[in-house]
């Protein structure tokens, strides 16, 4: 990345850490298969487990509970899964209630199928409906009907934080199971299993640091096991997912979360200064601007904001044309700007969530990263009320 440019879309990607690059360079001269029983196969192996023993240490897991998987979008449609065996017996799960605020590779209900996935509405700050969501799995039981609920940590356009912890214990009175995406949370605020509280825990290599084609999902309980694989094959991953391991990536993976986590209390106050220092600036510059979840808890490093009649798109291409690298938090996988089903679900009308911007700060970030921002933005709005001035003359 040139020097010149700010990077400040860490919420999509994040930038590879030394520590991560050395351990996949390192992983890719090891020639084995980690099912091999071979020298070779063994050496693999040992990199599959001290990353899966790394990767667990972070969210308080056992590492048997740790299954590998490319990415967290297949760690999310290997969970959501109607199929799953509760101390030997079997769970079939009848319905899956997905927040309406879920990453896309959740929010249609993995394997489900579509007459069987509900959403669950969230309040204008963005926050799941607690009330709402108990009276549906209230109403579910009533029918006999076992609920698969997925929530996710926070949310990767807002950064709004969810009460998880809450969701999972409704869920677990109701009989069923609770699936929590923390893909977006994880390495930017503490994160623990047992504090979630979800049955199943769903993470990103990318999003912490390490290379993308890594992921995991953690399994909260020895007594429940995926009587359906989303991948059938070999028996790696313990029968929970098939194939050979990406030893390379899932090496940088466990290198990636042990530095994210020896960091992590001092990474996120500093991140915290920055977004905040952002949106004191621009509300300075303009009140009509409008920052989205910010009466609730969201992550130190997130800020989701619009001014209306400031198109993001218009703002997308100021931004990289100044050297920053911003996103609008509805961007497609096209790159094209896309209505954001978050802002709609929170309510805010379609002229503001056309307008809606994403800065996401990292570890590259500096104050001189935000002041730079506010300036592009400040420049644009000038702009474009000057254009709208002379027209109106």
């Amino acid at each position: 990345m040139p020097q010149s440019r700010s990077y400040l879309d860490h919420n999509a990607t994040t930038p590879l850490r030394d520590e991560a690059r050395e351990a996949l360079l390192r992983a890719l001269s090891v020639a084995g298969s980690p099912s091999s029983p071979h020298w070779e196969g063994r050496g693999a192996r040992q990199l599959l487990e001290a990353a899966r023993e790394s990767v667990a240490l972070a969210v308080g897991a056992a590492p048997s509970r740790v299954v590998f998987t490319s990415g967290a979008s297949e760690a999310n449609a290997t969970a959501l899964s109607p199929l799953w065996s509760r101390a030997g017996a079997v769970l079939r799960l009848d319905r899956c209630i997905v927040s309406a605020v879920e990453h896309v590779s959740a929010l249609h209900g993995g394997r489900f199928g579509p007459d069987r996935v509900e959403q669950a509405g969230v309040d204008g700050r963005g926050v799941i409906d607690l009330d709402a969501l108990e009276g549906r799995l209230r109403e579910a039981a009533g029918r006999g009907e076992t609920i698969l609920v997925s929530v996710m940590a926070a949310n990767n356009e807002t950064g709004v934080v969810q009460p998880v912890a809450e969701v999972a214990r409704l869920t677990r009175a109701a009989g069923g199971l609770c699936h929590c995406d923390a893909a977006q949370a994880f390495g930017k605020i503490p994160l623990k299993v047992a504090a979630l509280g979800a049955d199943v825990v769903t993470l990103s290599s990318h999003k912490v640091g390490g290379p993308a084609g890594a992921g995991a999902m953690v399994i909260a309980s020895d007594g429940l096991h995926l009587s359906d694989p989303l991948i059938k094959g070999g028996g790696q991953e313990r029968g929970v997912r098939a194939g050979t391991e990406n030893v390379a990536a899932i090496a940088g993976f466990g290198a990636a979360c042990a530095a994210a986590m020896s960091d992590l209390p001092d990474e996120s106050r500093r991140m915290r200064v920055l977004r905040d220092a952002f949106e004191d600036r621009l509300r300075q510059a303009s009140p009509s601007v409008q920052v989205f979840g910010a009466d609730v808890e969201r992550l130190p490093n997130t800020s989701c904001f619009a001014e209306e009649g400031i198109s993001a798109e218009s703002a997308l291409i100021a931004f990289d044309l100044a050297g920053i690298a911003v996103s609008s938090g509805s961007a497609c996988s096209s790159g094209k700007v896309r209505a954001s089903h978050v802002l709609r679900a929170m309510g805010v009308p379609e002229s503001v969530t056309s307008c809606a911007i994403r800065v996401s700060f990292g570890r590259t970030s500096g104050i001189e990263d935000v002041e730079r921002a506010v300036r592009v933005f400040n420049e644009l709005r000038g702009t474009i009320h000057e254009r709208r001035r002379i027209r109106a003359a």
